[in-house]
C-alpha cells in the first residue's frame, strides 16, 4: 500500500474513533447531569438517544452523499458538525444546549461515519475484508477508551468536570479536521449533482444487509446498555462512587473490543456470531448478578464478555458488507445498516430509560437483558442462513 493510501487509511480510521469518542464522552458524566440538573434516568438516556435518533434522520437523507461529492468531503462535513456540537457540550449550562449538542454530534458521525468506513474498504479492497473490519471495530473501541478511561479521570480528579472533557475532545477534533482536510479529493469525475433521495440498496444486497444490520443492531444495543447506563448503574447498583473507577472498568470492555477485533479477524463469521452469543447471555446474566448482589467483580465480568460480544458482532457486520457489497453501493449500503442499528441503539436507551425511570435500574436491566440476548440469536440465525451455499446469493464486491 503507498504511503499516501496507508495516511488516508488511518486517517480514516482516527475518524472512527473519534466518531466514538464523541458518542461516548457523555458517559461518565451522566451522574453529574443527574445529581446537578435533577434529571430523571429517562431524561439521561434521552440526552444519549438523541444523538442516534438524528443520525438515523441524517443516514435517511444523506446516506448516499460521499457515493456523490466523495468520502472526503462528506467527512469534513461531518467533523466539523461534530465540533459544533461538543463545544456546546463544552459550554452548556443546562440540559437544552446539551440535548442540541448531542443532535450536532448525532449530524456530525452520519455525514462521517459511512464514508470513513467505505474510504477505508475502498483502500485495502474486498480481499482485506477481515481486516478492514477488524481495524474499524478496534478504532471505534479507542475512541470508547478515550470518552470512558479519560472521560472519567477528568471528572473525578480534574476541575469543571461538567465541561473539561468536552474541551480536551474539541481539541482532537481540530487535529483530526486538519488531517481530513489533506486527504485527496475523490469526487467522481463526471458525477451526477446530488439530490436527497434516501438510502436505495439493491434487491440482491437486502439478505446480506439485512444480516449485517441485526450484527451491528445488536452490538449496539449491548453498547446503549453500557454508554447510556453503565456510569448510573455502576454507582447506584454496584455502589461505586468513583467515576474514574467506574470509567475504568467500562474502558475495559472497550479494550476487550479492540483486542477481540485484532486477534479474531480470521475466524470465520459462522464462528465469531456463535460465541457473540454465549458472550452476550453469559455476559448480562453477570450483569443482571452484579445488580441483585451489589457486585462490582461480576459488573467488571459483564463489561469484558459484553466487549467480547460487542467486537464479534460489529466486525461481523462490516465484513457481510465488505464482502457483498460492490464499491458503487458501499456507502449507501453501510449508511443501510448504520441506520438500522442506530436506530436499535435510540430505541433500546429511550425504553431501558424509561423502564429504570418507572421501576429502578434494577428492573431495567432484567427486563433489557434478555431483548438484547434475543437479538444477538437473530444475528447468528441470520449469519448462518446468508452462509449456507445458494445460487446467486449476493451480487459479488467486484461487479456492479
Amino acid at each position: 500500500m503507498p504511503a499516501s493510501s496507508r495516511l488516508a487509511f488511518w486517517t480514516c480510521a482516527a475518524v472512527l474513533a473519534l466518531a466514538l469518542w464523541t458518542s461516548g464522552a457523555a458517559t461518565p458524566v451522566y451522574p453529574l447531569y443527574s445529581a446537578d440538573w435533577h434529571l430523571s434516568p429517562f431524561a439521561t438516556t434521552a440526552i444519549f438517544a438523541v444523538y442516534p435518533l438524528v443520525l438515523v434522520i441524517v443516514l435517511l437523507v444523506f446516506g448516499d452523499l460521499s457515493d456523490t461529492i466523495g468520502r472526503r468531503g462528506s467527512i469534513l462535513l461531518g467533523v466539523l458538525a461534530s465540533i459544533v456540537g461538543v463545544l456546546l457540550f463544552a459550554l452548556a449550562p443546562g440540559v437544552v444546549w446539551v440535548l442540541i449538542g448531542r443532535g450536532f454530534m448525532g449530524l456530525g458521525v452520519g455525514l462521517s461515519l459511512s464514508p470513513a468506513t467505505a474510504k477505508m474498504i475502498d483502500i485495502a479492497g474486498p480481499v482485506n475484508s477481515a481486516r478492514t473490519g477488524a481495524i474499524s471495530t478496534a478504532s471505534t473501541a479507542v475512541g470508547l477508551v478515550f470518552a470512558t478511561l479519560l472521560g472519567g479521570a477528568l471528572v473525578q480528579y480534574a476541575p469543571f468536570p461538567l465541561h473539561l472533557t468536552y474541551w480536551v475532545l474539541l481539541a482532537v477534533e481540530a487535529v483530526v479536521l486538519v488531517l481530513v482536510g489533506r486527504l485527496e479529493p475523490d469526487r467522481p469525475a463526471g458525477g451526477a449533482r446530488w439530490r436527497p433521495r434516501g438510502i436505495h440498496v439493491p434487491k440482491a444486497l437486502w439478505g446480506a444487509v439485512a444480516a449485517a444490520a441485526v450484527c451491528v443492531s445488536a452490538s449496539y444495543a449491548l453498547g446503549a446498555v453500557v454508554l447510556s447506563l453503565g456510569a448510573s448503574i455502576g454507582k447506584q447498583l454496584v455502589g461505586s462512587d468513583n467515576a474514574f473507577v467506574t470509567g475504568a472498568i467500562i474502558a475495559l470492555s472497550m479494550v476487550v473490543i479492540g483486542v477481540v477485533a485484532l486477534a479474531s479477524r480470521r475466524i470465520p463469521l459462522v464462528v465469531a456470531t456463535p460465541i457473540a452469543f454465549v458472550a452476550a447471555a453469559a455476559g448480562f446474566g453477570s450483569l443482571i448478578l452484579a445488580a441483585s448482589l451489589h457486585s462490582l467483580g461480576l459488573f467488571l465480568v459483564f463489561c469484558v464478555l459484553g466487549g467480547v460480544a460487542y467486537s464479534l458482532l460489529f466486525a461481523a457486520g462490516l465484513q457481510i458488507v465488505s464482502r457483498y457489497a460492490p464499491a458503487h453501493h458501499r456507502a449507501g449500503t453501510l449508511s443501510a445498516v448504520y441506520l438500522v442499528a442506530y436506530l436499535v441503539q435510540g430505541a433500546a436507551a429511550l425504553w431501558l430509560g424509561a423502564e429504570a425511570t418507572a421501576g429502578g435500574l434494577a428492573h431495567a436491566v432484567d427486563v433489557g437483558a434478555p431483548a438484547i440476548v434475543a437479538l444477538a440469536l437473530a444475528a447468528l440465525v441470520l449469519v448462518v442462513l446468508l452462509a449456507r451455499p445458494r445460487a446467486a446469493r449476493a451480487v459479488p464486491a467486484s461487479q456492479g
